[in-house]
């Protein structure tokens, strides 16, 4: 990992976009990682065209669980819903800027996990 990448990890680590919660939420989902307990929850308030207008998460983890949920969280406020169920973990890496190791690639894609159970949610 380059020093450009380091810092920027550590930005969103100590100064995450988007961290909080919402005071109406539209959707919410919840999920951790036993290896590490790493968790996180995401809130969505959505418009009435299915986009999401506001976003939020909080929880405890590594910088890079902490830091992919900042950055994907940035990516997804003003897209529609839909959007979930076309993310993967290539694209999240993408956003990332870099692939980890194995170990670490449950805690880059915690985030992931939560999104697709709240796709999920829409279907049920």
């Amino acid at each position: 990992m380059t020093d450009l990448y380091r810092e920027e990890i550590l930005d969103h680590y100590h100064y995450p976009n988007n961290y909080g919660r919402l005071k109406q939420v539209d959707r919410e989902g919840s999920e951790s990682n036993p290896m590490c307990g790493d968790r996180q929850t995401w809130q969505f308030k959505l418009d009435g065209d299915g986009v999401i207008s506001e976003i939020s998460f909080t929880g405890e983890g590594c910088a890079l669980s902490i830091a992919s949920a900042s950055i994907l969280s940035e990516y997804l406020k003003g897209k529609k819903i839909d959007a979930l169920g076309k993310l993967d973990a290539e694209q999240v890496f993408d956003l990332l800027g870099f692939r980890t190791g194995p170990a670490r690639a449950k805690c880059v894609l915690l985030p992931l996990e939560v999104l697709r159970q709240m796709n999920d949610q829409k279907h049920q």
